[in-house]
């Protein structure tokens, strides 16, 4: 650890900015002569995820796949980094004499338009941009639960079912011509428009249906919101398999592709916002507060039943949204997708990345994602070696990787030629 501080001391003066236009030129270079390197270097196309597909498929490759993102991605990010430092350091302290809200917004849409550029090399990139993302958004509604509110639920894959199937079925009925339901009763150029308030009906629902597991648990002490969670989960995966107004065990299909690359981008960046935005106000204060000693919560007049039906219904909520998400970018839902298997993951990114820390959420959420599309060459022994990284991460860490940060936007966007205490009010 100390060896890697010292190796990485000189770059501590890059901002943020300095990042992004280093990540800005990187996926500029691939996009330009990726082709031209990946050709020199003997390898039979551009890597999709930094290589990690090619090297687990032709082992003998390995030493072409580091040499390519050597000169594509991490040797330009550093020399551009360190050597702008000063210039990227003067964007940023012009940045921070703006708004808050204008110096985010800046930073959001450059680091967009990395992502933008990334995945557009291919459809594969897309894909796994749109999911990582809608990860992101259902570790963080899971945090909220498990996290901030210190109860243990496994309804997520529940209410993500719910919102899935909700937004399904008014897509599929309003701007549709489908064979479940007919013709479209809205005209379809309505749709992407409407599509915001399709993806909040899904939420709502997933809201609502939390109640069934709310206000019985919470009645309860221990581990009974964790047996009642876990029960609505399956039932809620066994009713869409007998509802043949759902589509039944086949599942649904044709969904309109509304949930782009720049739609998806948005709702997880509202939900980063909101969730941080939550978690910060007097609810958030309440629900930590009603984690660390309900009784003592109780006694200084905080409604505690009323605290933890919020932070429930909030967190389902946003589970419904990333559901709707979920199943507009596979254009294809079915009820075995919302299983063991979908509970498991949503879990291992939440206790990976970190318990109490929306920075613990996004990283977990990044990590798990992109683990999992790297290992995906090793198929079954790819549920072998994630279980074994979350073990060691238990053991090591039980709290996760980044636990009870506290989310710092100005502490992200300010200028790194100042110390920490000049740079953040």
């Amino acid at each position: 650890m100390e060896i890697l501080k010292k190796l990485f001391r000189p770059f501590a003066v890059v901002p943020f900015a300095g990042w992004l236009f280093g990540g800005f030129v990187a996926v500029l270079l691939e996009y330009y002569l990726g082709d031209l390197v990946s050709y020199y270097l003997y390898l039979p196309k551009i890597p999709v995820l930094f290589g990690t597909l090619i090297m687990l498929k032709e082992p003998v490759l390995i030493p072409s796949v580091i040499a390519y993102d050597l000169l594509i991605y991490l040797v330009p990010m550093l020399l551009l980094g360190k050597f702008l430092a000063p210039i990227t350091n003067g964007i940023a302290t012009m940045l921070e004499k703006r708004p808050l809200w204008v110096a985010t917004l800046v930073h959001l849409v450059a680091l967009y338009g990395i992502l933008h550029l990334w995945s557009g090399i291919n459809d594969y990139r897309v894909l796994v941009v749109k999911l990582t993302m809608i990860s992101i958004i259902l570790t963080l509604s899971l945090n909220i639960i498990n996290g901030y509110q210190g109860e243990f639920s496994c309804s997520h894959p529940g209410f993500m079912a719910l919102g899935a199937y909700t937004s399904s079925a008014l897509t599929l009925l309003l701007f549709t011509n489908d064979k479940l339901y007919g013709e479209a009763l809205l005209p379809p150029a309505l749709g992407p428009w409407l599509f915001p308030l399709v993806l909040i009906a899904g939420g709502v629902v997933a809201a609502i249906g939390s109640l069934i597991v709310a206000i019985p648990s919470f009645r309860t002490r221990g581990d009974y919101l964790a047996i009642i969670s876990l029960a609505f989960m399956f039932i809620v995966k066994s009713a869409v398999e007998n509802l043949e107004v759902l589509g039944g065990p086949r599942g649904m299909s044709s969904q309109p592709n509304y949930a782009s690359l720049t739609v998806v981008f948005v709702w997880m960046a509202l939900c980063v916002w909101i969730i941080h935005n939550f978690t910060t106000s007097i609810m958030g204060k309440a629900l930590n507060a009603v984690r660390d000693n309900e009784a003592a919560a109780n006694s200084m007049t905080v409604n505690t039943r009323k605290t933890k039906m919020t932070a429930f219904m909030f967190g389902a909520f946003w589970a419904g949204v990333a559901g709707g998400l979920f199943a507009h970018v596979l254009r294809y839902v079915n009820p075995s997708t919302f299983g063991i298997q979908k509970l498991a993951e949503i879990l291992a990114m939440v206790y990976f990345g970190g318990l109490n820390s929306i920075y613990g959420s996004i990283v977990g959420a990044v990590s798990i994602s992109v683990l999992s599309e790297a290992l995906r060459p090793l198929e079954l022994f790819k549920w072998i070696i994630i279980p074994l990284i979350l073990i060691l991460v238990m053991i090591f860490r039980p709290h996760g990787l980044i636990s009870f940060t506290e989310f710092d936007v100005k502490g992200i966007i300010r200028p790194r030629n100042k110390k920490p205490s000049e740079g953040v009010e």
